[in-house]
């Protein structure tokens, strides 16, 4: 229905979706606000990420459930810094401890990229050292890549399938450079204008796209946005997020389950907690 399941290229061995389901918690070490993974000391995170694999686990056996550390390595800023691009990144030593973090409960890792008013393609080859693993992937942030130059937070930002392409095309060569399993792309999106032309999105054997609904509030919103803005622009897989405190922060309101969001069509195979 409306176009699901995508027919794309098969996938090398060694793909993760949909044979599997990605389970995160997102977030940056030096913060305790950006989400779950800098919240908590760290094996207190991990057993609380093992605590939410497991639930996956017994809420859909057929699927196993993979840990996985979403680490923001590139962050948006409100002030433009020394480059004048207002993102920030993150210090080599800081990702390979997330990274080594994730290896710890047998995960992957994603390293997530928001480019402020920086270039997408400025900013990815700086992390061609970790990507050259077979369990680092890729996520990027539409709501703080400011085309038009504003100060992120001000308004909200937008990335064209033409940026998608790029990113994908650049994973496709690592992947056959370094006979690498397939790379997974987690691309966030609450609103339409986030992404733009989603059908001139090309899908390779060599990447595996994640659309991903990263909105938050009441349940009933929640789904609709996953409606509105992933199932009916259909790209590849689809992501569902789960906020730890703004998806219960009225009355009324509580986090959805795994057996909830095992309701949705298409179904998730990436979900992610903050």
């Amino acid at each position: 229905r409306m176009g699901w399941p995508v027919q794309g290229p098969a996938p090398l061995a060694g793909a993760l979706l949909p044979q599997n389901r990605i389970v995160c918690y997102y977030g940056n070490p030096n913060s305790t606000r950006m989400g779950a993974l800098g919240e908590f000391p760290k094996d207190d995170m991990l057993r609380r990420l093992r605590g939410e694999v497991d639930k996956w686990t017994r809420a859909d056996p057929q699927t196993p459930a993979k840990p996985c550390l979403h680490m923001v390595a590139v962050v948006a800023q409100d002030q433009p810094g020394t480059t004048g691009k207002y993102r920030s990144i993150m210090l080599d030593r800081d990702v390979q401890k997330v990274y080594d973090w994730a290896r710890e409960v047998d995960g992957i890792f994603i390293v997530d990229i928001q480019v402020g008013t920086d270039d997408i393609r400025n900013i990815l080859p700086r992390f061609e050292w970790i990507l050259k693993n077979p369990d680092v992937h890729v996520g990027v942030d539409p709501e703080f890549y400011m085309k038009g130059g504003q100060k992120p937070g001000t308004k909200i930002g937008t990335m064209d399938a033409a940026d998608i392409n790029y990113i994908t095309d650049y994973l496709a060569k690592l992947v056959r450079e370094h006979d690498l399993p397939p790379k997974t792309l987690v691309v966030h999106r609450f609103t339409r204008p986030m992404v733009t032309n989603s059908k001139q999105i090309k899908l390779r054997p060599e990447v595996q796209i994640v659309m991903h609904m990263d909105g938050w509030g009441a349940a009933w919103l929640k789904r609709d946005s996953y409606r509105d803005y992933v199932v009916r622009e259909p790209v590849q897989f689809t992501g569902f997020k789960i906020f730890y405190k703004h998806d219960q922060s009225q009355p009324g309101w509580s986090l959805m389950q795994p057996a909830d969001l095992l309701k949705l069509e298409p179904r998730p195979f990436y979900i992610q907690y903050q």
